[in-house]
């Protein structure tokens, strides 16, 4: 392969790996800053149940309520070491947050078979379960000494305070792991030819687990694209196996992560401890194989799941730089460029602090500053002074209640949702009528994920779909997908007969949600 064809690939991969972690950095910056200054230290010891049993139940359920992905993770996971939380509730909750999150749930549930998403669910937490304690068993003398941090006084001290903080966490050494780990995407990107996946994860292939578990310790994955390849490979009779590997290894580990571990637990303890996580995971994934196999669903060819982990350019294509920002511009929604431009921001105010404030002299001064002076006597105004357990709690919640208003916003009303496939769908006609490869390239994967999005919806809001309009969905899904493969192979009359297709098969099913 051309080495400017690896290079582009890679920086593109880079490029979609920082625009996709954008909304969870910010969540991780800024659950970091609370943990700093408003817990403390010693409030953070005890949100994680302190030294005794329930420190692994606590930090899976801390874990799975917060959304963020395995990048966002590492500036929380940096805060619990240095309040002395022990390493196994560390790992285990690094494990933890990114698996899961209230979006993805919900989308999966409704994406494949309820009980394989559960039995997964349940399979994670008994791997970051035994992993936990497997390693507090192991390295018991891991955990570091909490380090001594002053208390931040109430009022708009501790305002100012988080915001500074949430700064200087994004500009701290956690950034650096961070890098390390879309280092690791791109790593991939230049190693993997375009398309050499597609027939990686093969039901009757016994090293499909494995060849995932390769890809996944290096791969940057979200929750949600997570649950969307779990649910395509489910679709396609793909390797249950190397989904529940994809799964754990993919969205639970990166290469930042591997490094932090290294660089604070040092060689020995990070090779055993990822050595036995693989294992875990690889026993865990044969045996789940066979009982949630689905029934009656033809293995596929190959799948384009995973794409994503390679090269997006063909060995022979030219215009990479026009291709790249056309990539790159496509990868972009609205929430992920206001989560850029804020992240652009609280990484330059951090440099700036750093820059012109080596020493923290002004979060010293900020938490020494004079309280406020009482109301005068007589006056009804009293300041409530709320305790830290009661700032972190409301906080947590309001992370929570906002995962859930993302739930509705994430996905629209059905009559939305509806029209926009409506438009997208006569987009398509006319390309596939010119053959304008670039253009269904770009809608099919959109209508196929408004069509997900759909389904969730609709669930959301108390309609679900009957089975009459579950299966007018499952023939138009079908169509997009021998459409795409004729768009693969650039064949024109393929494309035009499976568009006309699936033209028709969208209109019955448009009819069937009618009512919606």
């Amino acid at each position: 392969m051309d080495i400017s064809v690896m290079l582009w690939g890679s920086l593109v991969r880079m490029g979609q790996t920082l625009i996709a972690a954008g909304p969870t950095l910010i969540v991780g910056w800024l659950v970091a800053a609370i943990f700093e200054r408003i817990l403390g230290r010693d409030g953070t010891y005890r949100l994680f149940g302190g030294s005794s049993w329930r420190q692994l139940p606590q930090a899976w359920l801390l874990g799975m309520l917060l959304p963020v992905c395995s990048l966002g993770v590492i500036p929380i996971m940096i805060q619990m070491r240095r309040s002395g939380i022990s390493g196994g509730t560390i790992l285990a909750f690094g494990l933890t947050a990114p698996l899961f999150n209230p979006i993805s749930v919900m989308y999966g549930l409704t994406l494949s078979d309820p009980v394989a998403i559960f039995v997964f669910c349940m399979g994670s937490l008994t791997v970051i379960t035994v992993m936990g304690l497997l390693w507090d068993w192991l390295f018991p003398g891991s955990t570091a000494p909490i380090e001594p941090l002053p208390a931040t006084p109430y009022g708009i001290r501790r305002i100012g305070a988080v915001a500074m903080s949430m700064c200087q966490q994004a500009f701290s050494v956690s950034t650096l792991y961070i890098v390390i780990a879309v280092a690791g995407v791109g790593l991939l990107g230049f190693a993997l030819p375009a398309g050499c996946l597609q027939r990686a994860a093969a039901q009757s292939d016994p090293l499909a687990p494995v060849t995932m578990a390769g890809i996944s310790t290096l791969a940057y994955i979200t929750p949600m694209i997570a649950i969307v390849q779990i649910a395509s490979m489910f679709q396609h009779g793909n390797s249950i196996a190397a989904s529940f590997t994809l799964l754990v290894l993919g969205a639970g580990v990166n290469l930042g992560m591997l490094v932090w571990i290294v660089r604070n637990y040092r060689w020995r303890p990070t090779l055993i401890w990822i050595s036995c996580l693989v294992l875990l995971v690889l026993g865990l994934s044969y045996g789940m194989d066979s009982p949630l196999r689905p029934k009656g669903v033809e293995q596929a060819d190959h799948t384009h799941a995973f794409d994503v982990y390679c090269n997006p350019f063909p060995s022979d294509a030219t215009g990479l730089m026009q291709s790249s920002g056309r990539i790159l511009y496509e990868s972009l929604h609205p929430e992920e460029i206001v989560a850029g431009v804020a992240c652009l921001f609280i990484l330059a105010f951090g440099g700036f602090i750093a820059w012109l404030d080596p020493k923290n002299a002004w979060m010293n001064a900020l938490i020494s500053m004079p309280a406020k002076v009482d109301a005068p006597s007589g006056s009804r105004l009293k300041d409530v002074v709320l305790p830290p357990a009661v700032i972190a709690g409301v906080s947590f919640f309001g992370l929570v209640l906002a995962s859930v208003v993302a739930c509705f916003l994430y996905y629209p009303p059905v009559k939305e949702i509806r029209q926009e496939m409506h438009a997208i769908e006569a987009e398509m006609v006319g390309a596939y009528n010119r053959g304008n490869w670039e253009n269904l390239e770009y809608w099919i994967p959109i209508q196929e994920d408004w069509s997900n999005k759909l389904v969730v919806s609709a669930y959301l809001r108390g309609q679900p779909l009957d089975r009459f309009s579950k299966l007018k969905l499952q023939v138009y899904m079908k169509k997009l997908e021998l459409l795409e493969h004729a768009v693969e192979d650039r064949d024109l009359e393929e494309a035009k007969e499976f568009g006309r297709q699936g033209a028709a098969a969208f209109q019955r099913f448009k009819s069937a949600i009618a009512n919606l």
